[in-house]
């Protein structure tokens, strides 16, 4: 891990960089894949499936033998741990809904607002080498709970052409009806145009690498909706002497066995501090089975070192982390001063992995800054408000003359027209009383 002491402010933007391959490299290979998806469709599924996943499969869709078997093989203790993390991210997601909101603003114009649920959702769950379960928790619970009628959910399947048991039993218990073997920028298209194998949706949800994540906002090209742009994982923490150093070097490695191009990084006041933290990721890392991965990624990773909490501050919103570890003495300092990061987690006894899997909250996060302008999944993501409205004829008799003069300034005449007709007809009917 490299140490960066006190860097000028001038310095931070570049030392912050990720470390992800440039757009242009990635953007073409997207687009040729989408161009031939949209053009062939199963055909082109079939031949990306076969390229990048080393399997030729005669049907993409998972059966419910595969489904039923896949149930029989998960240990009853991951199937309790499942269902716990299940109930506490319902909890957390079922509280996040709201009442109808309705005011009149004048006597006799009343305007509401109603959520409804996104219809059709398309829902992308990472394979390879960690096939990630658990972020069918965290995307196809709050759909269930916001009434999502249809969830597409694709995943890669391996060079078996078959799905990890688990994401099938996670999928099953969380009432998914359809399942695609297809991952990568083919599944992203596939949800995009529509394939006879898999639907189009209205909107795509779940994290991926740099390339899923440029496929996901090349699809809002053709009217499609994202999440919000979820690449590579990172971890940052801020951290002083009141912080465990082992449990420290804990969380980022839990990040950094993520993938090659995940980045964390460390942000402390204290030498002592970091200087601890360095040695126990060394002697942490020849433990963990994906020594490799993590070691690259580590190889990546940054210790700042800041004379000054308000520095560390500005240094932490500047680079606004997906996960944020606050381990201070004066924490609420930072609580009250995070203005940009995915989510917070605060104390020595708060490792990031509850988040990941199961205290309640989301753990599809705004990647590479996002969280500077994006929320990670909650609620939310999965309805639409629609506002509504309704006035009667003394709210139009009230309200009529502000919006005339409002129209003929911006000059546009058949929207005052739209009401001088109604208020004429108004007048009319109230002159015929008198």
């Amino acid at each position: 891990m490299n140490i960066i002491q006190n860097p000028n402010r001038n310095q931070w933007e570049s030392l912050l960089k990720r470390p992800s391959k440039t757009l242009e490299s990635i953007e073409h290979t997207v687009e040729q894949i989408f161009e031939d998806v949209q053009r062939s469709g199963d055909k082109a599924i079939q031949k990306y499936t076969l390229l990048f996943d080393g399997v030729n499969l005669n049907s993409n869709l998972v059966t419910l033998q595969e489904i039923e078997q896949a149930s029989k093989t998960v240990p009853a203790e991951l199937k309790d741990a499942i269902n716990i993390a299940k109930a506490n991210i319902e909890t957390f997601h079922r509280a996040q809904k709201t009442a109808e909101i309705a005011v009149e603003t004048m006597p006799g114009v009343v305007c509401w607002q109603e959520k409804k649920p996104i219809e059709k959702i398309g829902l992308y769950i990472p394979g390879g080498s960690a096939p990630l379960f658990s972020t069918v928790l965290m995307l196809a619970i709050p759909a269930l709970i916001a009434g999502c009628k249809e969830m597409i959910l694709c995943t890669p399947p391996n060079k078996s052409g078959v799905i990890a048991d688990e994401i099938l039993y996670t999928a099953n218990l969380c009432g998914i009806g359809k399942i695609v073997k297809v991952g990568g920028i083919q599944a992203i298209a596939g949800l995009t145009f529509g394939t006879d194998s898999i639907p189009k949706v209205y909107k795509i949800f779940g994290p991926g690498n740099q390339y899923v994540t440029v496929a996901k906002q090349l699809s809002t090209k053709y009217g499609i909706a994202i999440d919000m742009p979820a690449g590579p994982s990172e971890l940052l923490v801020v951290a002083d002497n009141s912080a465990e150093p082992s449990y420290v070097a804990s969380d980022l490695l839990s990040q950094a066995e993520h993938g090659a191009d995940s980045q964390v990084i460390l942000v402390s006041t204290s030498k002592e501090l970091i200087d601890k933290v360095i040695y126990e990721v060394k002697k942490q890392l020849k433990q963990l089975p994906r020594l490799a991965i993590a070691q690259e990624a580590i190889t990546n990773s940054k210790c700042f070192l800041m004379e000054d909490k308000e520095k560390a501050l500005c240094l932490v919103n500047m680079y606004a982390p997906e996960h944020l570890i606050i381990c201070c003495e004066d924490e609420e300092y930072f609580i009250n001063g995070i203005n940009n990061a995915g989510s917070v987690f605060i104390g020595n006894y708060t490792p990031e992995s509850a988040g990941d899997y199961a205290s309640g909250t989301n753990h599809t996060l705004p990647t590479n800054g996002f969280s500077k302008a994006y929320s990670g999944v909650n609620l939310d993501s999965f309805t639409k408000s629609i506002t509504f409205q309704k006035i009667t004829s003394k709210g139009l008799l009230g309200l009529g003359e502000t919006i005339e003069l409002m129209a003929e300034a911006e000059g546009l005449q058949a929207h005052k027209n739209a009401v001088t007709i109604r208020l004429k007809d108004l007048s009319n009917s109230t002159n015929k009383k008198v």
